[in-house]
């Protein structure tokens, strides 16, 4: 995918580096943007080999809303380094999408127009916001209502400001945001941190099938994936292997089949890659 070669390039071009949390410098740039058309094809990098299974098995876990990895941490160990001995993770992402904390006054079901995404959280007893339902239900209002404003405010928050002040990692994709162009379904994810080695292929493969999901669940096509990176770094120990990436030409991209299923019954085996043939791995150590 050559939107990614160009981000890689530029970094390297124009980072400045940084010191950070991790003790491993960066090279690291100011509010990168790009975006991807996705009828072109499924954007999972073909100029090395990606692991997309465990991309998967974590968007699944995402939409699950929980926020244990002990059910995840089999499939994939990206989390372990940052949960507590039982598993838990305190800015799991999923437990922001479907149960965002909301006061517990003034937004209590039955009291005005949001009661209908907002349920008592059996963990813990308060009020919480269903964000992905909400999107869900705005969607298909807007595809089959056609006196539904075109609404601007289908955004998605993982970011709790007390819960990532404590947080061992805050999110980095902490926002998203949907837009309908016609028949299409558009997503913008802003990422106030990307890890452009390791974690920007990751994060690009994850929102764009997830805009696909909600595309197909509410009727429309998918449109187009937009990222903004606020600081988008490469760290040092990454360039050398980034430099034999750009030496590598871009395949053709692969096909996602979807199986035709509730957003919230889908499971791995619903998902079906087609064409895809990359190039060789290239490893990275993480940062932690």
């Amino acid at each position: 995918m050559q939107q990614y070669l160009d981000m890689v390039n530029y970094v390297l071009e124009n980072g400045i580096k940084k010191t950070n949390r991790t003790g491993v410098s960066t090279l690291s740039t100011f509010a990168y943007f790009y975006k991807v058309d996705l009828s072109e094809g499924f954007p999972l990098l073909t100029t090395k080999k990606m692991y997309y299974k465990s991309m998967l098995h974590e968007l699944l876990w995402y939409l699950s809303g929980d926020e244990h990895i002990r059910d995840l941490r089999g499939k994939t160990k990206i989390w372990n380094a940052w949960a507590d001995e039982e598993g838990r993770l305190e800015t799991a992402y999923g437990r922001f999408w479907r149960r965002f904390p909301v006061p517990e006054t003034g937004h209590l079901p039955g009291e005005n127009w949001q009661a209908k995404w907002i349920r008592i959280d059996p963990l813990t007893g308060t009020p919480v916001f269903d964000q992905i339902q909400y999107i869900i239900d705005t969607l298909k209002e807007i595809k089959i209502n056609p006196e539904t404003p075109n609404l601007r405010r289908m955004v998605v928050s993982a970011w709790h400001p007390g819960n990532a002040a404590e947080s061992k990692l805050p999110p980095c994709h902490y926002s998203f945001c949907f837009n309908v162009s016609g028949e299409k379904l558009n997503c913008h994810l802003t990422q106030r941190s990307g890890d452009i080695a390791l974690g920007i292929p990751f994060n690009l493969a994850c929102y764009s099938l997830l805009t696909m999901i909600l595309a197909q669940e509410t009727g429309y096509e998918p449109g187009e994936f937009a990222h903004t990176i606020i600081d988008a770094h490469i760290y040092e120990n990454h360039i050398e292997g980034l430099r034999e990436q750009l030496k590598r030409k871009p395949g053709p991209l692969p096909k996602m089949k979807i199986a035709k299923k509730p957003v919230f019954e889908l499971t791995i085996e619903d998902f079906e890659m087609i064409n895809y043939h990359p190039q060789a791995k290239i490893s990275f150590d993480v940062a932690v």
